[in-house]
């Protein structure tokens, strides 16, 4: 019997308009839909997905991630969640898994597709709308000039400092749980007032400081902060 086909699938940010067709046409072909769940049940992901397509029908299978930053502990997780994943690829049956944004950027769903991938399954990659393009629109700003270079650098980095001195325009991705830092290394730069803040991009409780010099530093942004930081 001829193996299912592994998707992964980007969603977007949150806002199901942002959804491609591709997207779309993809799920709307699996029988077997894969989402991240969290501890308490919340499945963002597939949330997003049944705004814009009709799930009905299918197999939902919740996969768990762990949010540590152990990285045997993150590979054991990816090893279940493709394990969880094989009885339907096994039986023909095609995956699409569900990806925030897009599933070239940080995406979980890139670990899975190299593992399954190395045991001989057919993986495929249907891109969607990264959460900084979505940013950059909601505060109506491009991110990049005809020369700009443009630096994409998870919120956590360690040298946070020297990818702050780089020329050109910064994200700085997933950025809520390291903000006091963060906030703290732009501001020893002078960077404040040219970084702007979208947290939950396109979800509800979306929050939108287009000057981060103006965020209340005792304020929660969320795990889905994204900063830009523009060229001078």
């Amino acid at each position: 019997m001829k193996k299912g086909v592994f998707y992964s699938v980007g969603v977007g940010p949150g806002d199901p308009e942002l959804i491609t067709l591709k997207a779309v046409r993809t799920l709307e072909r699996c029988p077997v839909v894969a989402a991240p769940q969290t501890k308490n049940g919340e499945m963002l992901a597939l949330s997003i997905a049944r705004q814009a397509v009709s799930l009905e029908g299918k197999t939902v299978v919740p996969l768990h991630f762990t949010m540590s930053r152990d990285k045997a502990q993150q590979h054991a997780a990816h090893l279940a969640a493709a394990q969880a994943l094989r009885p339907h690829l096994d039986a023909g049956r095609d995956v699409a898994m569900l990806n925030l944004g897009d599933v070239s950027i940080y995406a979980t769903a890139a670990y899975l597709a190299d593992i399954l991938a190395a045991d001989g399954y057919e993986t495929r990659m249907v891109p969607g709308v990264t959460s900084f393009c979505a940013v950059a629109a909601r505060l109506n700003t491009s991110l990049t000039g005809i020369d700009t270079p443009l630096h994409i650098v998870p919120g956590g980095c360690g040298a946070l400092e020297e990818c702050l001195a780089q020329p050109g325009a910064k994200v700085l991705m997933k950025s809520g749980r390291q903000l006091p830092g963060v906030l703290a290394a732009l501001e020893r730069r002078g960077l404040l007032e040219r970084s702007a803040l979208v947290s939950n991009c396109g979800l509800p409780g979306e929050q939108v400081y287009a000057d981060l010099s103006a965020f209340p530093r005792e304020q929660d942004a969320g795990y889905f902060a994204t900063i830009i930081v523009k060229e001078d």
